[in-house]
């Protein structure tokens, strides 16, 4: 997620993806506290095995429909609804309804297929992503040979939504203080986890236990077949990395051409991933910190200041905040609090475009004592809107992240134990991230899923991309997978932000667009500045 123009807001702010709960709106949660390359795990975890080839007769029906295509309301695009079995161990117990949009082929040249596009998360609309930029910004040419097409995943957005809490429980919830002073504070923080937990498992206790990536992967099977598709040509970023991995792990037979952008590591269980993230976010922090003391408006040192300096007065100002909350001028009342103000400035982490805004932000609340900027940057990373409503996002990323991964640690002795590694991670943001694991702890549902490795033996070439100082999905994580799909092209992207493509780099833009258009990947190893 990256420039804040409304096509790319979809893209920036609903991939944000990979982290904690209450702070990130994410990736996982977690188990060991190494920091080391990601191999040594992918070597310990278990293998994804493939699906039986031939589709069973039980899911036949779900293989089998043809959707009522129908106008969206958004010129250029129509929409339609898919059923999905909610339960594919037992298909008769009930249906999930899937919201699916495409916008055609606009030629010339022959039609390539369907070209299924996901900005991430978990949480992330598929749909609003295609609507508002995949299906008018991707490039020209491929647009002119593929149906741009999107599908909700289950428990997102419009397909049968997970929702925890309203508007006002949420603010509260995002407002909650996540590196507690005492064990007063620790106990309201733990309130407030088992407050959101419940609030889902009061809302969707059937659908809470079938949100996984897994199933998603399978209902994008059926999506593939209903579109007549005899393999699935995809476009995932972020989560939606693991998301097309996971696809192309249980279907290498009919996986086609597919680009896998800001790639997740599935080897990694959860406490791994949250502390690797940490990690990612200090790296695009030291980024930015080197570039604002250059700039005349940087409100956190003067030329040649180092980034552990930058460091260390941003969490002073943090610390300030967190005695004394600032005025933000917000219709609702809000101030800006120290856990608000670090969501503002970790969502500035995922575009450089952003850094700008960011020192603006942090001048206005550092020198005027006006806290409206870092808010407006908050509220962007949870999808609230100005009328005070969010988005599923946050609800989903949580049943998703819960359900796929056991969780980060169980209770709060053992965050305490591992803030050291946290903190170590990330001076900055380490303590928040560290204590922010802890919300699968509390979730209704038992975990579902587990790490593991993905081969996709078979599969045709995946095109992995990482970028390098990539804050929500480390670079290593691009390796990791990279090193375990078998059919797998590593495309390397040197540069700052979430993702790679469409993002400005005419190098990347040109591999990944000959590799859609006429089936050649970039050579393994490749790299673009």
């Amino acid at each position: 997620m990256h420039t804040r123009r409304t096509p790319r807001r979809t893209r920036t702010a609903a991939a944000l993806f990979t982290a904690a709960a209450l702070s990130l709106a994410g990736c996982s949660s977690g188990t060991s506290t190494s920091t080391t390359a990601s191999s040594p795990v992918a070597g310990a975890a278990a293998a994804l095995a493939p699906l039986p080839g031939s589709t069973p007769t039980s899911l036949a029906e779900y293989y089998e429909q043809e959707p009522a295509w129908r106008d969206c309301g958004v010129p250029g695009f129509q929409c339609a609804t898919v059923k999905a079995p909610l339960d594919y161990a037992e298909p008769s117990s009930g249906d999930v309804r899937l919201a699916v949009s495409r916008k055609k082929a606009t030629g010339p040249g022959k039609r390539l297929g369907s070209l299924l596009v996901n900005p991430g998360g978990p949480g992330g609309s598929a749909v609003d992503y295609l609507q508002m930029y995949a299906g008018i910004g991707y490039p020209e040419e491929v647009r002119a040979r593929y149906d741009m097409v999107a599908v909700d995943p289950r428990g997102v957005a419009r397909s049968e939504p997970v929702e925890c809490l309203n508007g006002h429980a949420m603010d509260a919830y995002t407002r909650t203080d996540t590196t507690p002073d005492d064990e007063k504070e620790t106990e309201a923080l733990v309130s407030a986890y088992r407050t959101f937990a419940e609030g889902c498992g009061a809302k969707a206790p059937k659908l809470l236990r079938h949100v996984s990536t897994v199933e998603t992967a399978r209902d994008m099977d059926i999506v593939r077949a209903v579109l007549g598709d005899e393999k699935l040509t995809y476009v995932g970023a972020s989560y939606g990395t693991l998301l097309g991995a996971t696809y192309a792990g249980l279907f290498p037979e009919r996986t086609g051409r597919l680009v896998l952008d800001g790639a997740m590591d599935p080897s990694l269980d959860a406490r791994r991933i949250n502390l690797e993230q940490t990690e990612g976010f200090d790296t695009a922090f030291t980024a930015f910190a080197k570039d604002c003391v250059r700039r005349s408006d940087c409100p956190l040192g003067g030329k040649g200041t180092s980034p552990e300096k930058v460091g260390e007065n941003l969490k002073k100002f943090f610390e300030k905040l967190d005695a004394r909350p600032l005025p933000a001028g917000d219709a609702d009342g809000r101030e800006l609090t120290e856990s608000l103000a670090t969501m503002g400035v970790i969502a500035a982490m995922y575009d450089e475009a952003s850094w700008q805004r960011l020192r603006e932000a942090l001048t206005s609340a550092m020198k005027e004592k006006d806290g409206a900027g870092l808010i407006v940057l908050s509220d962007s990373y949870y999808e609230r809107d100005a009328g005070g409503a969010y988005s599923n996002l946050m609800s989903a990323n949580a049943a998703v992240n819960c359900l796929d991964l056991p969780p980060a640690f169980e209770n709060p002795e053992q965050v305490e134990k591992a803030l050291p590694d946290f903190e170590k991670a990330s001076p900055v943001f380490g303590e928040g991230l560290a204590w922010a694991s802890l919300n699968c702890a509390y979730w209704p549902v038992r975990p579902t899923g587990e790490a593991q490795r993905i081969k996709a033996k078979g599969a045709a070439p995946i095109v992995v991309v990482g970028t390098t100082r990539d804050p929500a999905t480390p670079y290593r994580w691009a390796k990791g997978l990279a090193g375990q799909l078998s059919s797998a092209r590593l495309l390397t992207y040197d540069g700052d932000g979430h993702t790679a493509y469409g993002r400005g780099s005419a190098c990347v833009d040109a591999a990944i667009n000959t590799y859609l258009l006429k089936g050649t990947p970039p050579a393994d190893g490749k790299r673009c500045s």
